[in-house]
């Protein structure tokens, strides 16, 4: 979808945006197709001690469509407010406004379909055409994913002698397993600040720290390289209980992945902090690096998805429409404000939100 088409949906969208404009914004469905699952996720959030005017944002399913999902409708309400979706650097946000007085309520329901995402790193393709823009840009640091000083410095040293983008990339996905560490302790997934995290050398975290490690990393070797956020959505059907939900409810399933810019075949997918949480997560627990689970977590996630996930955006360093606080580092959790005042999506004595998800059947 470009721009002007976006716009002309954002701008036909009020308090709720039916799932038809969708479909035709978007195209048929996917689910008809061999392959494809389709989801209904719906994200309920409320502001519990509002004081003064308030907002909330939500990140909407991804907008442009890619191998491993397209996306449906965001059919969204505001209760007491008004709201609207909102473009924003590629990506949406659902961005709902409240009175003082009222209370902040917003539901979004996205819609999606998913297929398993792998591409065959045996089969080198022709020679890739991607977006121009875009690569130059997954070659930039950011604020807290730098790709100079320390940052440079690790890539460098990872890569010294391995030649060929396939074997740069690989050699820095192991580099992230075999040196990093799932931390259950913290908060949400993480900040991913890479050049604090290789200072300390504290190279503990969670999807997005480890996974930011891996996209500055990569930029710093020359390897255009991107976060993908999103939501699991479903259990695992690749044998993996670790990383799939266990019930519809999703309100603890956000989760950063990676994608690599590879000349000879495109975008492809990757997922070392999942094999992290594997290692960490995965029944008993506290798996080897050599047990068989791991392993064979290790050789999927390095071109694959299994795509029991929902992809939202690719944004950083994300400014919030309407707000006058600072940027956020990136966008997978539900947001809000009070009295000009950012909520801590964590606290749940002042921001409560549930996430539930369900596989529709097929068309």
């Amino acid at each position: 979808m470009d721009r002007r088409q976006f716009l002309r949906s954002a701008a036909a969208a009020s308090a709720t945006l039916s799932v038809p404009r969708l479909v035709r914004a978007f195209g048929p469905a996917a689910s008809a197709a061999p392959g494809w699952r389709t989801f209904e996720v719906t994200t309920r959030v409320e502001i519990l001690n509002p004081s003064g005017a308030s907002m909330v944002w939500l990140p909407a399913a991804q907008l442009q469509p890619a191998p491993y999902q397209k996306t449906l409708g965001n059919e969204f309400h505001a209760e007491g407010g008004t709201a609207e979706l909102v473009p924003h650097d590629g990506f949406g946000i659902v961005a709902a406004r409240y009175p003082e007085g009222s209370k902040p309520v917003l539901t979004l329901t996205c819609r999606v379909s998913t297929r398993n995402y792998s591409v065959d790193l045996a089969k080198p393709g022709r020679p890739a055409t991607g977006d121009s823009a875009e690569i130059a840009k997954c070659l930039q640091g950011t604020k807290v994913v730098p790709t100079d000083g320390i940052v440079k410095d690790t890539a460098d040293s990872i890569t010294l002698g391995v030649s060929g983008d396939v074997a740069r990339a690989r050699a820095i996905y192991d580099w992230i397993v075999d040196n990093t560490f799932r931390n259950p302790k913290t908060r949400g997934c993480g900040l991913g600040d890479i050049r604090y995290m290789l200072e300390s050398k504290d190279l503990g975290g969670k999807c997005a720290d480890l996974n930011a490690l891996y996209v500055g990393l990569a930029r710093a070797a020359g390897i255009p390289a991107r976060h993908v956020y999103g939501l699991r959505i479903a259990p695992s059907q690749a044998g993996f209980q670790s990383l799939g939900l266990a019930t519809d409810n999703a309100t603890k399933g956000q989760h950063c992945r990676a994608e690599v810019y590879l000349k000879d075949y495109g975008w492809v997918p990757v997922d070392p902090a999942d094999v992290r949480k594997v290692v960490l997560e995965e029944p008993p627990g506290n798996q080897s690096l050599d047990s068989e689970v791991v392993r064979k977590a290790r050789a999927r996630l390095f071109g694959s998805w299994e795509m029991n996930w929902m992809a939202y955006n690719c944004g950083h360093d994300v400014a919030l429409p309407g707000s006058k606080n600072a940027p956020i580092n990136y966008f997978m959790y539900p947001q809000a404000e009070t009295a000009g005042a950012r909520v801590d999506p964590f606290d749940p004595d002042k921001f409560r939100y549930e996430i539930t998800s369900k596989e529709l059947p097929a068309a």
